[in-house]
């Protein structure tokens, strides 16, 4: 395998600390769902699972698909980015933007990663 270039490895390392922040937010609710008692726990308990889903996702797209250089793990990787910039929006009208703006350059940074002509080069060849 060839030299993996640098801006694989920062969509890699974006992609993969999103999936870090979402599994770790998924075993919160888990965790305050057991230990405390929420107002519907149904609701809980899916969020948990979609943060624990999503988390494991994400880490194996960073993992198993862009630190391979395999082709499949661009797009899930640009299609959450592409996720993230509205919910970054959103805290940031919602009078949170010291968790949205910083959420809005991570997800530019890795979709600016995804996309560069080096990434592409990396997963497609020469085409």
């Amino acid at each position: 395998m060839s030299k993996r270039p640098w801006s694989l490895l920062v969509a890699a390392v974006v992609v993969a600390v999103e999936g870090l922040i979402a599994l770790g937010l998924g075993v919160y609710v888990a965790v305050e769902t057991v230990v405390s008692t929420p107002d519907n726990v149904t609701t809980a308990l899916a969020e948990s699972a979609f943060g624990l889903l999503v988390g494991a996702g994400l880490l194996w797209v960073a993992w198993g698909g862009l630190l391979r250089a395999e082709r499949w793990g661009r797009s899930p990787g640009v299609l959450a980015q592409i996720f993230l910039l509205p919910v970054g929006v959103t805290l940031i009208q919602s009078d949170q933007p010291q968790i949205g703006v910083p959420l809005i350059v991570v997800a530019l940074t890795g979709l600016v990663a995804l996309l560069a002509p080096p990434t592409t080069h990396a997963l497609y060849g020469d085409g």
